[in-house]
């Protein structure tokens, strides 16, 4: 480790003992970046004579905080995961709910509010203002106090709001005198905003809609990891989570369902194994990861997730473990069929499917099936369909490739053993 690396490392000790601010699950790149600049600002050139600049000025702190948790936020960031939010998952979390049964809804790492009043605004939208105020129950939390004053106030300048259409601006701020915009007061009141730490603090729970949107890239892979089993804990069976663009769930094992790629949305996967809900207290740290194996598991989930292949993983008694956003188009696929032996699926009758698990099981050899025929209500499609075992377990990988029907329609199977 490099001096100026020790120098870091102190300087974030003296912050987390110190001063009750715990920066040590951040990525090293991102504050490296960030103290740069606050240096730079104050012409200090190593992490040594900013800790004792930062000893000697009492409101250095304040400074340092306002630079390095940047709530860099808006609203309606990313338009069309909006459009998608408000198209595809609010009416869906509508649709599964009685017609007066609350809606909960988490914004973690709510920054200055932002994104919470553009939730509100899609949800009064959907079910309209006085069904709103009834029925959800708006969760807003951050760990930058500062920040979360901010979102109370609900007090935003004109070109804050630049990016809200004029109709809806009308509709759901009141402008003052000065010229700032007030969000609407009535619905204000459906948010309890609380100051709230993801990797520390219990998640809430029983939620239906989780947005936490840039704010996982700033942590450390295993520091992700925590928060995310604190996420799933915290999400209803069929509950959603809502990432931001450049993120992604990286898990050892499979707890989300990747619902949309584009949009970075997701459901529960697998249950929590007993490791992981350990996790679950304050109190408890994740174990170290080991660099190789981590990255190779994320290269790994990253490649399965984002292939334009329909793939599929299955145990050794052909129960699904796994499936990637194309698989789940494809196939009809829900959260629901996790678990569930591939013969009870429509997908466990293509011919010869399941023979050839059972003799890559046997063999843990590759199997390639040619040309098989996939029959939908008014298209059939062909495939040719390739079965690995995976190194050092009990579970295959089923990879499906579009391929043009055969010329011979008579014969759709064709074995390829190797």
């Amino acid at each position: 480790m490099s001096t100026a690396e020790w120098e870091l490392e102190a300087l974030l000790e003296y912050l987390k003992y110190s001063r009750g601010c715990d920066l040590t699950g951040y990525k090293r790149s991102s504050l490296v970046r960030r103290f740069r600049v606050r240096m730079g600002e104050l012409k200090i050139d190593s992490y040594e004579d900013y800790l004792h600049y930062l000893q000697s000025h009492s409101q250095e702190y304040i400074h340092l905080l306002n630079t390095v948790l940047i709530n860099l936020t808006s609203f309606f960031r990313d338009r069309d995961s909006w459009e998608y939010l408000a198209n595809e998952l609010i009416p869906k979390i509508i649709a599964s709910k009685q017609p007066d049964e609350p809606i909960r809804v988490w914004s973690a790492a709510c920054a200055s509010g932002q994104e919470v009043y553009s939730l509100i605004i899609l949800f009064a939208e959907a079910l309209g203002i006085e069904s709103c105020l009834q029925r959800l129950k708006f969760f807003a939390t951050d760990w930058d106090k500062d920040a979360l004053s901010q979102a109370r106030n609900a007090t935003y300048q004109p070109r804050d709001v630049s990016a809200i259409p004029a109709d809806l601006l009308e509709k759901y701020f009141e402008q003052t005198e000065q010229g700032d915009y007030i969000f609407h007061r009535q619905l204000r009141r459906t948010i309890l905003f609380a100051y709230h730490n993801l990797a520390q603090h219990a998640p809430m729970s029983k939620i239906d809609l989780l947005v936490c949107r840039h704010a996982l890239m700033y942590f450390k892979w295993d520091i992700q990891i925590t928060i995310l089993i604190r996420f799933h804990y915290g999400l209803k069976n069929n509950g959603f989570l809502f990432l931001g663009k450049s993120e992604m769930v990286m898990t050892p094992r499979p707890i989300f369902t990747l619902i949309n790629i584009k949009h970075r949305v997701y459901q529960k996967g697998l249950k929590l194994d007993v490791e992981e809900q350990l996790q679950l207290s304050s109190r408890s740290r994740p174990k170290p990861a080991i660099n190789s194996l981590a990255t190779d598991s994320r290269i790994w989930q990253t490649a399965f997730e984002t292939s334009p292949a329909a793939q599929l993983a299955v145990d050794s008694n052909r129960c699904l473990i796994m499936a990637n956003a194309k698989a789940n188009t494809l196939f009809g696929l829900t959260l629901n069929d996790l678990g569930s032996s591939l013969e009870s699926l429509p997908l466990g009758q293509l011919p010869g499917l399941c023979q050839s698990l059972e003799k890559v099981k046997r063999d843990r050899y590759p199997v390639r099936l040619e040309n098989v025929a996939w029959k939908m209500a008014n298209d059939t499609t062909y495939f040719d369909i390739s079965i690995t075992p995976v190194s050092n377990t009990d579970t295959q990988l089923i990879c499906f490739t579009e391929v043009s029907p055969p010329p011979h329609k008579g014969r759709f199977l064709r074995w390829g053993f190797r």
